[in-house]
């Protein structure tokens, strides 16, 4: 698997072999949110970076998801439809939440890595 990406709004970021990028919640962020119960999918469409591009709903909250770049959905996962729980049980697998092509490639690569992540992370717990 190749190296995840994080925003400070806790989605995760991977890049595909093809361009595209795939993007989900963080384990923290599905934590945080409890058990997940409806997923409003993205439209196949560009959006701006910080655009609310999907919406999770859990027991305690609802929740967006925002567009991590500037960039055009071309996949949203499905099987979030029928299956909302996916993001509980594989939130960086099979819980993904749409793919995108962004509109600067080398964008992704200056999001934060796993240890800038797990700094921000240890931050929030500590505030």
């Amino acid at each position: 698997m190749s190296e995840l990406r994080f925003t400070e709004d806790h989605e995760w970021l991977r890049a595909e072999a093809d361009g595209s990028v795939t993007v989900g919640i963080t384990a923290f962020a599905q934590n945080a949110l409890g058990d997940v119960v409806f997923v409003q999918l993205p439209e196949l469409q560009a959006y701006d970076k910080g655009a609310e591009a999907a919406t999770v709903e859990s027991v305690k909250a609802a929740s967006g998801v925002y567009m991590p770049l500037t960039g055009e959905v071309l996949q949203v996962n499905e099987q979030l439809s029928d299956s909302p729980e996916l993001v509980n049980e594989d939130p960086l697998g099979e819980g993904w939440f749409f793919r995108f092509k962004p509109a600067d490639a080398g964008a992704v690569a200056k999001l934060l890595d796993q240890d800038a992540y797990d700094r921000l992370i240890k931050a929030n717990a500590e505030a």
